[in-house]
């Protein structure tokens, strides 16, 4: 799973077309001008297969498979992360007999990083010394970013079924995209809307092992029907994501403060968390749920991945919201949170909306210009309609939207809360 994740995606735009119109059916003489050059005929196998047998591929013996074009590089976090999910997925598929193949496009930067990349890798590899056609491929497929993996079918004749989102889809569907058909994807898509429009805490939360959460002394049960009528955050995080281990106890502090609010408040209302662990053993697990005052599922227990997979979880740390009646508030739960604290609650449109209508009005007496302790450049007042937008804070590294300070001469942003003016003097002494 990635770490530090924008979940923003929308299931309908899985489906490309290829960017240069191409349809062609994948012959063998489309696959080897396509995979191929003019001195080479043959793809690397993998390096546990080339142990055993011969260490190339005949590009030719590719031909009526559903073909995966896999571009990633060994010195960038995601891309180690989804080429984890993408064996697991590959592996399943081959064992089932499915005529799936990958080719591993390399963006390392040397060839011992090609190799170190290569040796956990179980599909095929186009040479690193292959530069040309390592371009060529990136050109015609328009790879702006790693990970990326793009499906063609074994009989390219519609636009639709060229290519797809194909890290999209492993990580939304899994095995189950096989064979990255149209076809295939409606189906998921109405499957995955069925079970979101009777989606309730209880079906989300529970399997047919187990109807319970554990609290803060791991060896008491609680009942999951006992979160039903309240809003819901569902966390996943793991120890071993620094992000996670930074986020965590400002988490704690808002969720707090929530609770106290609602108790003053009265009325029974009421915010519970439940931790969906990533992390890698159980003592580890146990020592980062022991700092939490919340809920969690079990160690392991299989509904964590079905919950990654359900909400298309890629990055942590994430905070899904559920609303008392048991459906999805937002999936940006964490990034709320880094906003406003815990005026985010109960997450919902119309209380964003609410929360965004108050800093407009607050930057209205804000001073136009400010200069900050924290940087030597004069600071602008911008808004995301005048040159602001998404940002991270520089001065406590939380994230930030709309108002912002900002240096016009190098980007420098902080949040209107987070200045500390002084005269431009005493700003470039401090620093």
């Amino acid at each position: 799973m990635k770490v530090e994740m924008n979940l923003d995606n929308d299931s309908n735009n899985l489906v490309q077309a290829p960017t240069n119109g191409d349809s062609e059916k994948l012959s063998p003489s489309t696959l080897s001008s396509l995979l191929g050059s003019k001195d080479r005929d043959y793809l690397l196998c993998s390096t546990a297969a080339a142990a055993e047998t011969d260490q190339q591929v005949k590009i030719s013996d590719l031909e009526g498979k559903v073909i995966g074009i896999y571009f990633s590089a060994n010195w960038y976090p995601p891309c180690r992360n989804f080429n984890r999910v993408l064996i697991g997925v590959y592996e399943q598929l081959k064992s089932n007999g499915s005529n799936f193949e990958i080719v591993f496009v390399s963006s390392d930067e040397d060839l011992d990083a090609f190799n170190s990349y290569r040796e956990n890798m179980p599909w095929l590899s186009i040479p690193f010394s292959d530069l040309e056609t390592k371009k060529a491929l990136n050109r015609k497929y328009d790879v702006e970013s790693i990970p990326c993996l793009v499906i063609l079918q074994p009989d390219n004749t519609k636009d639709d079924d060229t290519y797809y989102d194909g890290v999209e889809l492993i990580y939304r569907y899994g095995v189950d995209a096989f064979p990255f058909t149209k076809e295939k994807l409606d189906e998921l898509r109405r499957e995955e809307k069925r079970k979101h429009d009777s989606q309730t805490v209880t079906n989300l939360l529970t399997n047919p092992e187990r109807d319970y959460l554990l609290d803060q002394t791991i060896t008491r049960k609680v009942p999951v029907d006992s979160l039903k009528g309240k809003t819901v955050g569902l966390y996943l995080s793991a120890q071993w994501c620094m992000p996670c281990v930074e986020f965590t106890p400002k988490l704690i502090s808002i969720y707090q403060k929530i609770n106290q609010a609602l108790q003053e408040k009265g009325g029974g209302e009421d915010f519970e968390i439940v931790f969906v662990s990533n992390d890698r053993d159980q003592s580890s697990f146990e020592s980062y749920f022991g700092t939490m005052p919340w809920l969690a599922l079990p160690f392991r227990d299989p509904t964590a991945r079905t919950l990654a997979k359900y909400f298309d979880v890629q990055w942590i740390p994430c905070l899904i919201i559920i609303g008392p009646d048991g459906k999805t508030v937002t999936k940006q739960g964490r990034n709320l949170i880094n906003l406003y604290q815990e005026n985010a609650y109960p997450f919902t449109d119309a209380k964003v909306e609410s929360l965004e209508k108050e800093m407009e009005e607050a930057a209205k007496s804000l001073p136009r210009s400010e200069y900050h302790a924290g940087h030597r450049h004069l600071l602008t007042l911008v808004s995301e309609g005048s040159g602001g937008g998404p940002f991270i804070c520089c001065d406590c590294d939380e994230q930030g939207s709309g108002w912002a300070y900002q240096c016009l001469e190098c980007g420098y942003e902080v949040h209107p809360r987070c200045i500390r003016a002084v005269t431009p003097q005493s700003s470039i002494e401090d620093r």
